[in-house]
């Protein structure tokens, strides 16, 4: 078995501010595991919030190679990744790259979908909301008002600035039948929370993720005791031992495969979430198509997906699960069923 990997940028089709930061581009890197012929691929995308930067990702990837190159066979390389997930516990991007090359080299092998590998629920058209940033009220509803006609139905809006009222209603207005998330990443104390959520009560809020900095589930419960909106983890979540800690304080958890590492451990987050009796968000970076697709593969077990960031780019690398109309299709082809949008980069992915 072979591992190699190429660098290539991702520059958005506009900045995307939220509450602690401004985004005009993130670096990728397309992680390639090799085999008797077949390839598999995974990616993993540069992140402040996370500290991994390109010579980090790379110095990763160069000291997993050694033991990658070490396995004989696909499937038991991909029985390890829990032990290799020890050496990439601060860097669980770099791991969600190399479980989704091994579930997308396993199943190519074995002309299966990775959804069907995973005995994850069937869901072949799926919608996704749309992220719209920290822009003027005006700006976002006309954001929405242009989603809306390209057939998008779920919408996700940025909080954490002084107008974040006339930004929900702004967009409530311009788009009355779709479902609405709210997300302040972070930004808001309980108690802004509580009437921010009282103020746009009647532009019916589909949820609320982490309103408040992580790290205190009690204040997640404080909120959730006081407001009729579903409080949902973000930044709170990473491991099963957090969705335990979670219970009763919320009503879902947001699973991010970059966050917590592919998807074998999203789908142990998503098994302990459902025993907890915890609802799901899918959620996402801004990546590629190749980026997005693994967590795709696991939309049946959600109740929102938010799997927009293949779509805020200015130029997508890879393609095959569309989401141009809001809708995103599960591939029903081998592996993770995604492939180069150029010519000229097939014969490099093959």
């Amino acid at each position: 078995m072979n591992l190699d990997w190429r660098v290539y940028p991702l520059p958005l089709a506009e900045p995307l501010r939220i509450s602690r930061s401004v985004m005009a581009r993130r670096d990728a890197v397309a992680v390639r595991l090799t085999h008797d012929g077949d390839a598999g691929h995974g990616e993993v995308v540069t992140s402040a919030y996370q500290r991994l930067d390109l010579g980090r990702i790379d110095a990763l990837l160069t000291a997993l190679r050694p033991q990658v190159t070490g396995y004989a066979d696909p499937e038991a390389l991909r029985a390890d990744l829990p032990a290799l997930a020890v050496d990439l516990a601060d860097a669980p991007g770099v791991l969600g790259a190399l479980d989704a090359a091994v579930h997308d080299l396993v199943g190519r092998r074995a002309g299966r979908p990775v959804w069907r590998l995973v005995d994850a629920p069937a869901r072949e058209a799926v919608s996704t909301a749309y992220t719209i940033g920290l822009v003027p009220p005006a700006v976002a509803a006309a954001t929405a008002r242009r989603l809306v006609a390209a057939g998008f139905t779920v919408l996700k809006v940025k909080a954490g600035a002084d107008d974040d009222v006339a930004r929900v209603a702004a967009v409530r207005a311009a788009a009355p039948a779709a479902r609405l998330l709210l997300d302040p990443n972070g930004a808001w104390t309980p108690q802004r929370t509580v009437r921010v959520l009282d103020a746009v009560a009647a532009c019916a809020v589909d949820a609320v993720e982490q309103p408040v900095p992580p790290g205190d589930p009690d204040a997640l419960a404080w909120i959730a005791a006081r407001v009729a909106v579903p409080v949902v983890a973000d930044e709170d979540v990473a491991t099963v031992a957090d969705v335990h800690r979670l219970a009763g304080a919320v009503a879902g958890i947001n699973v991010k495969l970059a966050k917590c590492g592919g998807v074998a451990a999203a789908r142990r987050l998503i098994d302990a979430a459902a025993g907890n009796g915890l609802d799901v968000l899918l959620g996402c970076l801004v990546a590629s198509t190749l980026g997005i697709a693994p967590a795709l593969h696991l939309a049946g077990h959600a109740r929102w997906v938010d799997l927009d960031g293949h779509l805020l780019l200015a130029d997508d690398p890879w393609t095959g699960i569309g989401g141009g109309d809001g809708v995103l299709r599960t591939p029903d082809g081998p592996g993770l069923g995604v492939r180069p949008a150029r010519a000229d980069d097939r014969a490099v992915a093959r």
